[in-house]
C-alpha cells in the first residue's frame, strides 16, 4: 500500500444479538440499552403524542419504569379498562399471587412520598418569594430530613467559608512584610 492512500475502514458494524454471558458487560449493556430504550420511547411520545408506560426488569431483578404521562397512572388505567375477573393476557395466575405485587407496592409507596418531597420542596420554594433560593425560604415548613439536610449543609458551608478565609488572610501577609523585621 502507498502512503496516500488510506486503509479501508469497516464502519459501524453489526453485532450478533445474544444474551450476554460476563456479569459486568451484563450490566453495562443493560444500563445502556435500557437508557436508550427509554430515550426511544419519550421520543415516540414527543413525536405522536401517545402516551406509554415501558417496565424492565434488571437481571438483578430491580424493575425500572418510564411513562408518559406517567407509568403509574397508564399502568392503573389499562387495569381499570380490562373487565373484572380478565386476567392479562400474560398472566397465568391472580394479580394476588404474582411474585412481583409486593415489591411493586413497595416501588410505589416510594414514589409517592418521594412526589410529596417534591411537592413540599416546590412549596417551599415558592414561599421563597418565587426566585427558587432554598436558603431564603421559610424552615418551618421543612420536615425533620430536610432540616437534617439543610443543617449539614450549613455547617459544610461554615467550614469551606472559614478555610477560604484563612488562604485569604495567609495570601494577604506578604512576605515583603517580613523582611522588614529588624532581627
Amino acid at each position: 500500500m502507498e502512503n496516500n492512500q488510506e486503509k479501508p475502514r469497516r464502519g459501524r458494524q453489526k453485532i450478533e444479538i445474544k444474551k450476554v454471558e460476563k456479569p459486568s458487560q451484563l450490566h453495562v449493556t443493560f444500563s445502556k440499552r435500557r437508557a436508550g430504550l427509554f430515550r426511544k420511547a419519550g421520543e415516540i411520545s414527543a413525536l405522536c403524542g401517545g402516551e406509554m408506560a415501558v417496565l424492565v426488569r434488571s437481571p438483578a431483578n430491580k424493575v425500572y419504569a418510564f411513562g408518559h404521562p406517567s407509568a403509574e397512572s397508564i399502568l392503573d388505567r389499562y387495569a381499570a379498562s380490562r373487565p373484572p375477573g380478565q386476567p392479562d393476557a400474560h398472566a397465568n395466575a391472580s394479580v394476588d399471587d404474582q411474585p412481583g405485587k409486593a415489591k411493586y407496592l413497595e416501588a410505589k409507596a416510594k414514589l409517592e412520598a418521594e412526589e410529596a418531597r417534591e411537592k413540599r420542596i416546590k412549596e417551599v420554594m415558592g414561599g421563597a418569594g418565587g426566585n427558587g433560593l432554598w436558603w431564603e425560604a421559610p424552615i418551618d415548613k421543612l420536615g425533620l430530613d430536610e432540616l437534617e439536610k439543610y443543617t449539614a449543609a450549613l455547617e459544610a458551608l461554615q467550614k469551606n467559608l472559614l478555610t477560604r478565609a484563612d488562604e485569604l488572610a495567609m495570601a494577604s501577609a506578604s512576605p515583603s512584610s517580613y523582611l522588614d523585621i529588624p532581627y
